[in-house]
């Protein structure tokens, strides 16, 4: 049963997350396609005439930060066989991190610091314990492969988005790197509601 809820947990959340981000970008202050070509996620969030819908952006990571948290720690670190206070380490950083990206908007000098270290602790750390996750497990078959792929496809990106911070199309390097923890958690759930 707890695999069951922390399946559905980890699904909801991320559902959530592009249900808001897909709300948030029709609202935005640009066309549609050029808000995810040319603006960033973070963009979204900042509460401003450009973002009206700015609440809703923040309230998803700060949702997908709390299922991370609740469904790795309830019941996915079962599953880890090695590894595990690195495990859990990298779950608090990078639930943390998408948290006070929900809670520190970017755009203001006094306080961007702050959010781009919980953007750099969600991606990488998020990204680098996806990596970890699939060499932990007492198996390494299919979701494992594919869970290492997805680590590994983030880092790469997050690497070429943070030498690329000056380019027209740096916001869709940084999606990238975003929807790998996305796409895991979604994939992640199902089978947890198979267990």
């Amino acid at each position: 049963m707890k695999s069951k809820i922390a399946g559905i947990v980890l699904i909801i959340g991320s559902l959530y997350y592009l249900l808001a981000e897909a709300i948030s970008a029709i609202f935005f202050n640009d066309t549609l396609l050029n808000t995810y070509l040319f603006h960033t996620i973070s963009e979204l969030g900042i509460p401003n005439a450009n973002s009206p819908l700015s609440i809703v952006m923040n309230s998803a990571f700060i949702l997908v930060g709390l299922t991370l948290i609740f469904a790795n720690l309830y019941k996915f670190r079962d599953f880890i066989i090695k590894n595990r206070t690195i495990f859990s380490i990298l779950t608090l950083i990078s639930g943390i991190g998408v948290i006070i990206v929900g809670l520190i908007h970017g755009g203001n000098p006094l306080t961007s610091g702050y959010h781009t270290l919980g953007a750099v602790m969600v991606i990488l750390g998020g990204n680098i314990l996806l990596v970890l996750i699939s060499r932990s497990m007492d198996d390494f078959g299919t979701y494992q492969k594919a869970t290492l792929i997805l680590g590994a496809f983030g880092i790469i990106v997050f690497w070429v988005m943070f030498f690329s911070m000056g380019s027209v199309i740096m916001p869709v390097y940084e999606r990238l790197s975003v929807y790998t923890l996305i796409v895991w958690s979604i994939m992640t759930g199902v089978l947890m509601l198979k267990v």
